[in-house]
């Protein structure tokens, strides 16, 4: 199998880069950044650029992929309803856009958290707009899209986030989440876990389309 990742430098990203290059099912992983990871494997590619949705002249580089694994995100504190609905759905939709017309075939997991608002009528304005990008990314003619919902995630071997609010909390919260995760099943998932999901879900298909952390795990 033939991986696309988006947002392989974040915490999510981080763990689904680790897995589909231990995983000698997936063939070949193509990261799509706008910095180096500084990682050296020989079925790892990268393409770099400013502005990772502008896609034009990598087009060549995009075909023959069976799946593409989008981790790109960010917190929704301190945006503006514009501004987050720009880096999450609007550049989401861009790239998945030009990913189906090259491959058909791919499947497309999404990253999306939570408390998502599919009917996108919601107060929270984060859930309003994944639940919009959810919803589209359903309606484009690839193979199969499917959205993760994880709830707490643990991050494991040496993974780190890099959001500094988020750090501190998984420091503060780092000695309990094992427990967190023992006591409540169906909201604690691993880097790892997440990881492995994506890719055999990418690879043979899921019963249904919205995954929580229980189904994750279960996975």
């Amino acid at each position: 199998m033939n991986v696309i990742i988006f947002g392989a430098s974040g915490m999510v990203g981080q763990g689904v880069l680790r897995e589909c290059l231990l995983d000698p099912a997936v063939t070949k992983v193509l990261v799509i950044g706008r910095s180096p990871l500084g990682v050296s494997q020989a079925k790892l590619q990268e393409i770099l650029r400013p502005d990772v949705g502008d896609l034009a002249d990598a087009e060549a580089a995009l075909s023959g992929y069976d799946a593409c694994l989008y981790c790109l995100g960010v917190s929704s504190s301190g945006l503006t309803e514009a501004d987050y609905r720009r880096l999450i759905h609007d550049l989401t939709l861009q790239i998945a856009q030009t990913l189906v017309r090259l491959n058909p075939a791919m499947t497309f997991v999404f990253v999306s958290g939570a408390g998502t608002d599919s009917t996108e009528r919601g107060r929270s304005m984060w859930a309003r707009v994944k639940g919009e990008t959810e919803n589209e990314l359903r309606r484009l003619p690839f193979k199969a899209a499917y959205m993760f919902r994880p709830g707490i995630i643990r991050p494991l071997h040496g993974i780190k986030s890099k959001t500094k609010s988020y750090r501190i909390l998984y420091a503060l919260m780092g000695p309990i989440l094992p427990l967190l995760k023992f006591l409540l099943p169906g909201l604690v998932t691993t880097t790892e876990q997440l990881g492995r999901a994506m890719i055999k879900v990418a690879r043979q298909g899921a019963p249904k389309i919205v995954l929580e952390s229980r189904d994750i795990n279960a996975i």
